[in-house]
């Protein structure tokens, strides 16, 4: 049985001081969980004082990015060791919004994820299509490219604190949602393909996440599709009643 993991991106919102208000909101409201693993990812200047506030709790801290390089001129980049450093525990890789407007590729987000298990932190590792790929009928060629673009190289050893996310680029910030049956399917094909990589065991042990607007109006529609592990939050992660919502679904 796959324990729901549910993960909040702050993205570029909030400033240190409002992310620490927030994680001590979210470290009460949450206190009771125990059936779901949570975690925040605030901006790279609040996360050392978010991980001091969360340091014991059932809420795990992760960054938004890292480099795969441990060091060097890679002026305004974040080695994923740092990231460790600071008090994280997880990174998100590879979002939507890294490959549509920073111009992240497959190549890319592996050289991240070399780093990131480099560091020892659990990686969620997002991937979805367009608007212009789902109307093209490409969505599953798409996900699946991604999937085995970011994760060529490693064995399953390597991969076993991995976390996929498939967030449609079309629902991202938008207000729409794929619907439960959208999202269930392309969950499954991501499963599926991920067997056929790594076998089924490790298929099946695979945490996927929905990311796309997820809100406490649709979330426990998405969680009780069968491939569906858990979110990847954004806008309703910035309120700590609504994230709290999702969380206790």
């Amino acid at each position: 049985m796959r324990t729901p993991f549910i993960a909040g991106n702050w993205k570029m919102n909030r400033s240190i001081g409002e992310s620490i208000q927030l994680a001590k909101l979210l470290k009460v409201k949450l206190a009771d969980v125990s059936q779901v693993d949570i975690a925040v990812c605030p901006q790279f200047l609040a996360l050392p004082e978010v991980a001091k506030v969360l340091a014991g709790s059932n809420i795990h801290v992760g960054a938004q990015n890292c480099h795969g390089n441990p060091s060097g001129a890679f002026t305004g980049e974040v080695a994923a060791e740092m990231v460790a450093d600071a008090g994280a525990t997880h990174v998100i890789l590879g979002h939507s919004e890294r490959r549509q407007i920073f111009g992240e590729t497959n190549q890319g987000v592996r050289a991240r994820l070399a780093g990131a298990l480099r560091a020892g932190l659990h990686p969620i590792v997002c991937v979805g299509e367009t608007l212009a790929e789902r109307e093209a009928g490409a969505t599953i060629d798409i996900v699946s490219d991604q999937v085995k673009g970011a994760l060529e190289g490693f064995d399953a050893q390597a991969l076993r604190h991995l976390t996929l996310a498939y967030e449609p680029v079309w629902a991202i910030g938008t207000g729409k949602t794929a619907s439960p049956e959208q999202a269930q399917e392309v969950h499954a094909s991501i499963r599926s393909l991920i067997a056929s990589l790594y076998g089924q065991d490790f298929a099946h042990a695979l945490r996927i996440q929905y990311g796309g607007s997820v809100k406490p109006g649709n979330v426990a529609e998405l969680m009780a599709c069968t491939d569906i592990d858990g979110a990847l939050v954004g806008g309703a992660a910035l309120d700590a009643e609504s994230f709290s919502n999702i969380v206790h679904f």
